[in-house]
C-alpha cells in the first residue's frame, strides 16, 4: 500500500451493501473522532486500500458470492511490516467457530476481528480504535525498516568502494561490515517485535472488549440479585443460600473483569494506601492454582508493616506474573517463597517496602539476567511467552516510585524484589465505623425521597438501576441518551439528582454532567463508569464516580452522599 497522506493512512473504509448500514457505521466512527469513508463493493475496497487506509469495517454479506481472489492477492502482496486490519460484522451466531463461511474469510483476510450483530456502538468504536492503534504501530515499523534499508544501502556502497582500497583500508572495511551485520540483526529484531506487538495488541483488544461488555452484564445481575435478596422470605434459608451463592459468583466475575481490564490497560494506575500482607493473603489461593500442585508455595509477612503506596490491581497482576515465571523455571517442581517486609533502601527521607518472590529453579546466567526486563526478551520457546511479563512488572514498580530488583544464580534459583514506597500518613485519624471518612461527622443517613434523572443507553442496566432507586424510595425518570436528558433539563422538569453512565455514543456522561451544571449549577450528579476511559484529571474533583458493577447499597451510599452534600451547600447559603 502506498503511504498516502496522513489523513488517508488512518481512515476507516466501510463496506456494507444493505440500506444505510455503511453510512451509519461511518457516521459513528466520525463522531468518535476517526476519518471514515463508505466504499462500494470489493473493487471500491481495493481502491481505498491502495489510496491509503488504516482499517476496514466490512459486513459479512458484502463478501457473499464475490470473487475474493483479487483481495486475497492484494493482502498476500503486503510488505513485511503490513498486516491490514479488518473488522467483520457477522450475523447472530456467525463467528468462525460456528460458521464455515466466517472461518474461510478468516483465512483470506488474516488480521480480522469478528463483531457479532447486534452490537453496541461503543463496542464498534472501541474495536476500531484498537485496530487503528495497531495500524499506527505498523507505520512506525515501516519507518524503522526504511531507515534500516537506507543504512544498509549506504553501507553496501561504502563496502564496494572499500574493495578498491583493500590494502590501505582493511581495518575500516572490517568495521563497516560489523556495523552492517549489526543493523541487519537489528532489522530482524524489529520485525520480531512487530509480530509480538501485533499479537499482544490483538489479545488486549479482545480482552478489553469482552471484559467491558461482561462488566455491564454483571451490573444487571448484581443489581437484580440485590433486589431479589431483599424480597426473599425470612424463613427460607435455602433460597437465601442460593441467592448468596449467585451474588458471590457475580462478585468473583466482577473481580476477574477488573483484572482483565487492567491487563488490557483500560484502567488508570491509581496509587493508594495498600496493605501488602492482606493483598498477598487475598491472592494466595489464585497463586496456588496458577503454579500447580508440584510447586510448594510459602508466604511470610512481617507484622506491623505500614501500608504501601501502590495500585492493588496492578500489584496483584505483577505478583501473578512473577509466580508464573518462577513456576516455568521449575518444570520438575520446587518451592516459591513470597516475603513481605521492610526494605533497607531510603531515598530523600522516604521508606520502602519489599515484596519478594524467590524460587528454587534453574536460575539465569549473567547475560540473561542483564536483559531480563527488556521488552519482548524471553528465554522461553516460541509460542510460550511474549517477553512482556518482567518488563510490565518493572514499569509498574517504577511508575509507582519504586523499582524491580532481580538476582539469580544458575542452578540455585532467582529472587525478584518489588520495592514500593511507604504510603504517606493520613491527614487525620481514621474515623470510627459509621462516620464519613475524613469529615469527622456522622455518615449521611438515607436520603429523603427524591426525583432522579437516570441516563443510560443500555436498557437492561437502566431498568435494573431504576428498580434499585425506586426500591430506595426515589422516583425515577429514565433517559436513553444525553440529548434526551438535556431536553428534559431544558424543559424545566424538576430533578433533585442526575445519575448518568459515562460511556455513551454521541455525548459522554462527563460531557452531560458539565452541560447539566451549566443549566442547573445546584443539581448534584453521580457518574457511573465501568472502566477508566477518561484521562486523569478530566473530570472535576467534586464529581463523584460510581464504579460498575455496583450493588444497591453502593448506589444508595453514592446517592445519599451526593444529596447530603448538595443539601449542605444549600444550607450554607
Amino acid at each position: 500500500m502506498s503511504a498516502g497522506d496522513a489523513g488517508l493512512s488512518e481512515r476507516a473504509l466501510v463496506l456494507a451493501p444493505r440500506g444505510r448500514d455503511a453510512t451509519l457505521a461511518a457516521m459513528l466512527l466520525r463522531e468518535a473522532g476517526m476519518a471514515a469513508d463508505p466504499v462500494g463493493g470489493t473493487a471500491g475496497l481495493l481502491a481505498g486500500i491502495e489510496a491509503g487506509a488504516g482499517l476496514a469495517v466490512v459486513a459479512e454479506e458484502a463478501f457473499r458470492d464475490v470473487d475474493l481472489a483479487p483481495l486475497a492477492a492484494r493482502l498476500a502482496a503486503q510488505p513485511p511490516w503490513s498486516d491490514f486490519p479488518f473488522i467483520l460484522l457477522t450475523g447472530h451466531g456467525g463467528g468462525p467457530e460456528r460458521n464455515p463461511a466466517a472461518a474461510r474469510l478468516w483465512e483470506v483476510l488474516g488480521n480480522v476481528s469478528f463483531l457479532e450483530r447486534p452490537f453496541h456502538p461503543t463496542t464498534l468504536v472501541s474495536v476500531a480504535r484498537a485496530a487503528l492503534r495497531a495500524r499506527r504501530r505498523q507505520y512506525e515499523a515501516r519507518a524503522r525498516l526504511e531507515d534500516l534499508r537506507l543504512g544498509e544501502e549506504a553501507l553496501k556502497r561504502v563496502n564496494e568502494t572499500l574493495e578498491e582500497r583493500v590494502a590501505g583500508r582493511t581495518r575500516e572495511l572490517r568495521e563497516a561490515n560489523a556495523r552492517l551485520q549489526e543493523q541487519m540483526a537489528g532489522r530482524e529484531q524489529v520485525e520480531a517485535q512487530l509480530r509480538q506487538s501485533q499479537k499482544v495488541e490483538a489479545i488486549g483488544q479482545l480482552t478489553g472488549g469482552v471484559a467491558h461488555d461482561f462488566n455491564n452484564l454483571l451490573m444487571a445481575v448484581l443489581g437484580n440479585l440485590s433486589l431479589l435478596r431483599k424480597r426473599l422470605p425470612a424463613g427460607d434459608a435455602r433460597l437465601h443460600r442460593l441467592v448468596d451463592g449467585a451474588m458471590q459468583g457475580a462478585k468473583r466475575g466482577a473481580a476477574l473483569t477488573q483484572r482483565l481490564l487492567a491487563f488490557a490497560r483500560r484502567q488508570d494506575l491509581r496509587a493508594e494506601a495498600v496493605d501488602l500482607a492482606q493483598l498477598v493473603d487475598g491472592i494466595a489461593e489464585l497463586l496456588r492454582r496458577s503454579v500447580g500442585p508440584r510447586i510448594e508455595l510459602r508466604i511470610e509477612a512481617a507484622p506491623g508493616l505500614p501500608p504501601a503506596l501502590a495500585d492493588a490491581n496492578q500489584i496483584e497482576l505483577a505478583l501473578l506474573n512473577l509466580a508464573v515465571n518462577a513456576r516455568d523455571a521449575m518444570p520438575e517442581g520446587g518451592r516459591i517463597d513470597i516475603r513481605v517486609g521492610a526494605a533497607a533502601e531510603e531515598a530523600e527521607g522516604g521508606r520502602f517496602l519489599r515484596l519478594a518472590v524467590a524460587d528454587t529453579g534453574r536460575g539465569m546466567d549473567a547475560a540473561t539476567l542483564a536483559r531480563a526486563v527488556e521488552p519482548f526478551f524471553s528465554t522461553k520457546s516460541p509460542g510460550q511467552g511474549t517477553g512482556l511479563g518482567l518488563s510490565m512488572v518493572h514499569g509498574v514498580a517504577r511508575q509507582l516510585g519504586g523499582d524491580l530488583r532481580l538476582s539469580s544464580v544458575e542452578g540455585q534459583g532467582t529472587v525478584a524484589e518489588i520495592l514500593l514506597p511507604v504510603a504517606p500518613p493520613a491527614t487525620g485519624a481514621e474515623p470510627p465505623a459509621g462516620t464519613a471518612r475524613g469529615t469527622g461527622r456522622a455518615a449521611p443517613g438515607p436520603a429523603p425521597p427524591s426525583r432522579v434523572l437516570l441516563v443510560d443507553d443500555d436498557p437492561l442496566i437502566a431498568r435494573s438501576t431504576a428498580e434499585m432507586l425506586e426500591d430506595l424510595g426515589h422516583s425515577v425518570v429514565a433517559a436513553g441518551s444525553a440529548a434526551a436528558a438535556l431536553d428534559l433539563l431544558n424543559g424545566g422538569v424538576p430533578f433533585d439528582l442526575l445519575v448518568t453512565d459515562y460511556a455513551m455514543p454521541g455525548m459522554t456522561g462527563l460531557e452531560l454532567a458539565l452541560a447539566a451544571r451549566a443549566l442547573r449549577p445546584r443539581l448534584p450528579t453521580v457518574l457511573a463508569t465501568g472502566f477508566a476511559d477518561m484521562a486523569v484529571g478530566a473530570a472535576p474533583a467534586d464529581l463523584p464516580r460510581l464504579a460498575k458493577p455496583y450493588e444497591q447499597h453502593q448506589l444508595a451510599a453514592a446517592v445519599d452522599a451526593a444529596l447530603a452534600k448538595a443539601a449542605g451547600r444549600a444550607g450554607g447559603g
